[in-house]
């Protein structure tokens, strides 16, 4: 079911609303067959449009969304009547969701703010009808202009969460017993690795009140910016990320290696991302004396925090709650 109801990447083919056509129309009265020309202009074909919705989680709504189809406008008539412009069509999605052209990979669009609107495909404009191209040297303009075609095309939508903190780490290095040990989320948690499948979002409760946003983050593996594992799928979630919480085992066979691994994966995927603020913890330290703490804390890097602590015992969780505010804060 968790993998079923996560969708953070999908395809769509999208087409927006012809113009109307302008009227070529005379206008003929009782008294005057000759009264000139009033047709009217086409209406505007319809946009899509994208809105961001802070109730939104995944694109799952969106799964089975595969044609947008836009109304056409309505062409002008006469008695300078101009045509009907097309209904918009507005797809709400997530906040931290980017559009595509799948054509050629370029974002077109990015929904960062609960209510922000972006015209994602655009309809054609209506055309101008006879009644603009009257003047005093033609006065009896026999043409007016045809509407504009809409935009068509397959577009892609992909969600990248958009959390204060990320947890990076190898599969089953606690990072599930973390989140659901300091909020309110109930990830999948288990002693095996890619728990995970999929990202989770809690909201971290601090003090006087005050909260932050950490996503667990399916873990990594060596190889996972070349498609390894989960890939790219999941690498893309950690670019949102405010501040990088990197979880080693207590009971890794090498600290500093298992560090090395995560963080050349995020510099092959996007150099980018090593310029966020970044905490090495140290998981299940429940069962490290003080002179194994020591000797772990030799193997990590100097320029990089760290501290040592266990969710199960609730051991040293406060402190890894006031270390990530101050970062957040810094960041």
């Amino acid at each position: 079911m968790e993998k079923a109801n996560f969708v953070d990447y999908i395809r769509i083919f999208c087409r927006s609303g012809k113009g109307g056509a302008g009227s070529m129309h005379f206008m003929r009265t009782k008294f005057n067959a000759k009264a000139g020309p009033d047709g009217g202009d086409g209406g505007r074909g319809a946009h899509i449009i994208l809105r961001g919705n802070s109730q939104l989680w995944t694109l799952l709504h969106l799964r089975y969304y595969k044609n947008v189809l836009a109304e056409n406008g309505e062409n002008g008539s006469g008695n300078n009547s101009s045509g009907k412009q097309g209904k918009d069509i507005i797809i709400e999605v997530p906040l931290g969701t980017i559009a595509k052209d799948a054509e050629t990979g370029e974002i077109e669009a990015e929904i960062l703010e609960h209510g922000q609107e972006v015209i994602w495909v655009r309809g054609g404009r209506g055309g101008l009808g006879n009644s603009n191209f009257k003047s005093a040297t033609n006065q009896t303009p026999e043409y007016a202009q045809p509407g504009e075609m809409g935009v068509e095309g397959y577009k892609y939508l992909e969600l990248k969460v958009l959390a204060d903190v990320g947890l990076v780490g190898f599969p089953n290095a606690g990072k599930s017993t973390l989140l659901s040990t300091i909020s309110e989320a109930r990830p999948k948690v288990a002693n095996y690795a890619f728990t995970t499948l999929t990202p989770n979002l809690g909201i971290v409760p601090y003090r006087d009140h005050l909260s932050f946003c950490m996503a667990d983050l399916p873990g990594i593996i060596e190889g996972a910016a070349e498609g390894k594992g989960l890939g790219h799928r999941f690498l893309r979630h950690i670019e949102r990320n405010s501040v990088l919480l990197f979880l080693i085992p207590a009971d890794s066979d090498n600290h500093r290696k298992e560090f090395e691994i995560l963080y050349n994966e995020l510099e092959k995927y996007n150099p980018e991302l090593l310029h966020k603020k970044m905490i090495i913890a140290i998981s299940k330290s429940d069962m490290l004396d003080d002179e194994l703490k020591k000797e772990i804390a030799k193997e990590l890097p100097e320029h990089i925090p760290h501290l040592f602590f266990s969710s199960v015992a609730q051991q040293g969780v406060m402190q890894l709650k006031d270390v990530l505010w101050q970062a957040l804060n810094e960041a």
